[in-house]
């Protein structure tokens, strides 16, 4: 194993400021608060579901979710302005 490599725990459904962080990382300021409101589920869905430590199924997904992982998002973007 790579001793540069941490392990990462698998995050779901309900780790919503861990996949906030996990976005903020991977977009950083390409996506500011209003941005990030403007999201379209369809993609948001899509962007969780690729993350490499996400275990979540797309079947298990729901608007409140989606919802709380976008305002999660805009809190940690507030956090590193």
């Amino acid at each position: 194993m790579d001793k540069n490599k941490f392990y990462e725990p698998p995050i779901n459904w309900k780790d919503y400021e861990d996949i906030a962080l996990a976005l903020y990382e991977k977009f950083g300021d390409d996506f500011d608060e209003s941005k990030i409101y403007r999201i379209r589920f369809t993609d948001l869905l899509d962007w969780v579901l690729s993350l490499p430590n996400f275990d979540g199924k797309r079947q298990d997904s729901n608007e409140g979710h989606l919802e709380m992982i976008q305002s999660s998002w805009v809190y940690e973007w507030r956090d590193n302005q």
